[in-house]
């Protein structure tokens, strides 16, 4: 998550950066799988939210066009980068969901970002149930721009990013900027608030420390619903 952050307040600042793109190393079995889940714990969970949010602070900031590469699964923190992103290329190998639920958690940024994006009874449906969809369900909900076959995959990338190249960087990042001026302070509000309720109220519960445990005892969690 440093090494993102550090990425991003390196490229942001480069007059003639078109748009900052997002994709897995080669041979990666996931766009991203997410936060570590021992990361969840009471111990770690602070600097976690902060290291983690930080990104998407810093993606607002940034104000360029913001581009994901699915080819394949992207879960929990890895939908929630998808979220944040403005163009989607996905393959049809590419799977979304937030099961944090089922770690007795919630997905901050997708609480706030996917009621945008895919409206509301799917948004709750996805982060009340942890449950995953597929790449098409993706494209028709609008949480993705474009599927296409894996060997497709590179092509439509770099047609999508010829685009973005052709134009003015300037007038791109104006542009986003305007997207966002709608919801940006609303998002910093959201978020904050948010962010009080995960790790003041939600993480004095027990369960969810024990969903974090029982995941790294693998075990299934035994519930106090308190």
């Amino acid at each position: 998550m440093r090494e993102i952050l550090a990425a991003l307040n390196e490229c942001a600042p480069q007059r003639d950066t078109a748009a900052i793109v997002f994709d897995a190393a080669p041979d990666s079995r996931a766009f991203s799988a997410g936060v570590a889940v021992e990361d969840h714990a009471p111990e770690t969970v602070y600097q976690m939210l902060d290291t983690f949010h930080s990104i998407f602070r810093a993606l607002q900031q940034a104000a360029k066009p913001s581009v994901a590469i699915v080819d394949g699964p992207a879960l929990g923190g890895g939908c929630e980068l998808v979220a944040a992103c403005d163009l989607v290329v996905a393959t049809n190998r590419a799977r979304f969901g937030q099961p944090e639920i089922k770690l007795g958690v919630f997905p901050p940024i997708a609480a706030i970002l996917l009621p945008r994006i895919i409206g509301e009874k799917r948004a709750a449906e996805l982060v009340l149930t942890g449950e995953l969809i597929e790449a098409d369900e993706a494209l028709h909900l609008g949480l993705v721009n474009y599927v296409v076959p894996p060997v497709e995959l590179q092509d439509k990338v770099e047609d999508l990013l010829s685009k973005l190249r052709d134009l003015s960087a300037s007038a791109l990042a104006m542009a986003r900027a305007a997207l966002d001026v709608g919801r940006r302070k609303n998002f910093e509000a959201a978020l904050t608030e948010v962010e009080n309720l995960y790790l003041h109220e939600l993480m004095r519960t027990a369960d969810a420390n024990e969903g974090v445990r029982a995941f790294m005892e693998k075990r299934k969690p035994k519930w106090r619903n308190k």
